[in-house]
């Protein structure tokens, strides 16, 4: 097992932070299994447990974290991830407020990571067919801020440092998952099937997984590789800090 790197620099920790379950799969699945598989060590925190995602009329909020947070857990564990933290703000109601960014800085603070990935903040609809749900945007939002400066200097929620012992962390690459202009492709051709594996554990969200399989593999097509030798690929804005 080698140990992923990015630039030539060693990528040892790597942070998924995603507003629902399902989100980290859906965004960035193949990717997080290759770099598992590489040997990173990958943690995930939702920043919501979905408790909203259900049109069935039975279902209550109550019941839908336990079922979902489920669901996220073995999804994560089928990509190789070793920890899934959920902070369980209100789903459909987050913003990028001082307190989220507070929660966020800690984390970042006690994980260390040398990579974050996190939902392009940018992106309001995809195409003539889609609206990019509030809550990816307030997450992104909110992992940019807390990644710089917040997490970097000292002085920012200085309590973090005199009450948790918390010192800074200065994040070298930030993945923007679902980007409006993405710079980087990773190829996923050999995990493209743990990502599918992946989010047949999220059963409450996928009716139709054969379909979902479908979307996934054409949506991940590289159509730039020669049709006689398919790719699959993630694509992300990678921003690089000094």
């Amino acid at each position: 097992m080698t140990t992923p790197t990015i630039n030539n620099h060693s990528v040892k920790r790597v942070l998924g932070i995603f507003a629902h379950p399902d989100d980290p799969e859906f965004f960035a699945g193949a990717t997080f299994a290759r770099w598992a598989a590489e040997g990173a060590h990958i943690s995930f925190i939702l920043a919501t447990s979905g408790d909203k995602g259900s049109s069935d009329p039975d279902m209550t909020s109550e019941r839908l974290i336990e079922i979902r947070e489920d669901e996220e857990r073995k999804a994560a564990y089928a990509l190789g991830v070793q920890e899934v933290i959920f902070m369980r703000y209100p789903d459909g109601e987050l913003q990028p407020t001082l307190d989220l960014r507070r929660d966020l800085t800690r984390m970042i603070r006690i994980k260390k990571p040398d990579v974050v990935v996190t939902c392009d903040p940018t992106v309001f609809w995809f195409g003539t067919t889609g609206i990019n749900h509030p809550d990816h945007r307030a997450i992104g939002e909110a992992v940019l801020d807390a990644v710089y400066p917040t997490a970097r200097d000292r002085l920012n929620f200085l309590e973090l440092e005199r009450d948790e012992g918390l010192t800074v962390h200065k994040t070298r690459y930030v993945y923007l998952a679902g980007a409006k202009e993405p710079t980087v492709k990773v190829d996923v051709t050999d995990y493209i099937e743990k990502k599918i594996g992946a989010l047949h554990h999220h059963v409450s969200q996928i009716p139709d997984m054969e379909a979902m399989a479908k979307r996934v593999r054409e949506r991940l097509l590289d159509t730039s590789a020669p049709e006689d030798a398919p790719r699959y690929v993630e694509q992300f804005r990678v921003i690089t800090l000094g």
